[in-house]
């Protein structure tokens, strides 16, 4: 009985334990359900075989490096973060640590990874690829909004893949002859002088490249949106969830569920950098009509019949 005893005690000490850090508020989300039912369908029960710790870092960078810190120092088989903010933090603070990323725009351009197929270091996951469909969600947005002529890309500047989200959509206005007007923004600060300068600048609409810190402070952009009356096109479908009239981009809670797919390779002993970061093969329209409404806008039937979902 005693033996059986310490090799059930054993056993349980043996239970991994991965860290997920997000940038966002805590509460309801459908990515981190999505990771627990990821994690669930390959045989993990959190408390049970595995423990599943959650940090938010709620939107504020300073608040990020020092979560990182802490959980760099404690004892963590893996971390998986939540976009690029995130990832660049667990990469400055950690060498060893197996850090998957569950979803990011420009795993290259952020240097996390060496390439997709082969990955090299100690970070591996999903690319969302936001910068490389930019351009064609102005292509979408100038289809809803045919008569308009001025854009806007807002976008942070920092951000390597916000950069490339840039370039992407200054070749699809060019071939579409838009005039588009950059809006610069590095924090929540920047956002009501952003849209005072669209507002000036009487764009038609704007197509904002979000990042995961972007992503955590959505309601008050959304709110400038409104005030403003200038339609805005994003990057996933939960910022349309949040108010805002449209996006195009792969479904994130598919990603993060994937996520769970590498911390159990890792989890088996596989090494990160020999695993490939995958790409989504999926991308969805979401409109919003209530929103549209509020706005006075009406959505183009050609737009609605390709949308995926149509929020009423």
């Amino acid at each position: 009985m005693l033996l059986l005893f310490c090799a059930g005690a054993a056993a349980q000490q043996k239970a991994s334990r991965i860290v997920v850090i997000m940038a966002d508020p805590p509460g309801s989300d459908p990515r981190v359900d999505a990771l627990k039912q990821g994690l669930r369908e390959l045989g993990y029960v959190d408390q049970k075989n595995l423990t599943i710790d959650y940090r938010y870092a709620e939107g504020k960078e300073d608040r990020l490096q020092k979560i990182v810190a802490e959980v760099v120092k404690s004892n963590v088989d893996i971390i998986v973060t939540d976009g690029t903010a995130v990832t660049r933090a667990a990469k400055s603070a950690t060498k060893t640590i197996p850090i998957v990323m569950a979803s990011d725009g420009d795993p290259v351009g952020n240097k996390f990874v060496d390439s997709l197929a082969r990955p090299g270091g100690n970070i591996t996951g999903l690319t969302n690829l936001l910068a490389g469909i930019s351009g064609k969600r102005m292509e979408i947005l100038k289809d809803t909004l045919p008569e308009v002529s001025r854009f806007g890309i807002l976008y942070n500047p920092d951000n390597p893949a916000s950069r490339t989200g840039l370039r992407e959509t200054q070749t699809a206005a060019q071939s579409l002859s838009i005039q588009l007007q950059q809006l610069e923004v590095k924090e929540p600060s920047d956002y009501p002088i952003a849209f005072g300068a669209a507002s000036k600048g009487r764009l038609g609409g704007v197509s904002v490249v979000s990042d995961s810190v972007m992503f955590a402070h959505r309601s008050g952009l959304l709110d400038l949106a409104v005030k403003h009356k200038i339609p805005t096109m994003h990057t996933q479908s939960l910022w349309v969830q949040s108010g805002a009239i449209m996006s195009y981009g792969a479904y994130f809670p598919e990603l993060y569920r994937r996520a769970a797919y590498y911390v159990d390779k890792i989890l088996k002993g596989a090494k990160p950098g020999d695993l490939p970061v995958e790409q989504p093969t999926k991308f969805e329209l979401v409109v919003n009509l209530k929103t549209a409404k509020q706005l006075g806008l009406t959505i183009p039937p050609n737009v609605l019949a390709r949308a995926d979902k149509v929020l009423k």
